[in-house]
């Protein structure tokens, strides 16, 4: 297993990372005729989080999402480098779970 590098402030964009996502999401959504997509993310360490909302901020090669919560659970929202990101999934939501991703928080 390779060793990545990362360094805060070489990421491009990330508004446009978020917005493109999100883009993706509501297409996913609309061509499936879902009222919306649910949008799953790894991350390199292996934890993965169903996605309530992403924004961009705080920039210089970070960006939050909040993750989805359950009953009961402590709103929460994390923050990350671009580089920790593993793998982004758009999918069919989980009937058996409240889901739902948004550009608003």
């Amino acid at each position: 297993m390779s060793v990545n590098i990362w360094t805060p402030g070489m990421a491009g964009p990330l508004d446009e990372f978020v917005g493109r996502v999100i883009r993706m999401a509501e297409v996913f959504a609309e061509k499936n005729g879902l009222e919306q997509a649910e949008v799953r993310m790894e991350l390199v360490d292996g934890s993965r989080h169903v996605l309530a909302s992403a924004t961009p901020e705080p920039g210089f090669g970070f960006f939050s999402f909040m993750p989805h919560q359950d009953e009961g659970d402590q709103p929460s929202r994390v923050i990350v480098p671009i580089g920790a990101v593993k793998l982004i999934e758009i999918s069919m939501p989980d009937p058996e779970r409240r889901f739902g991703f948004s550009a608003t928080e």
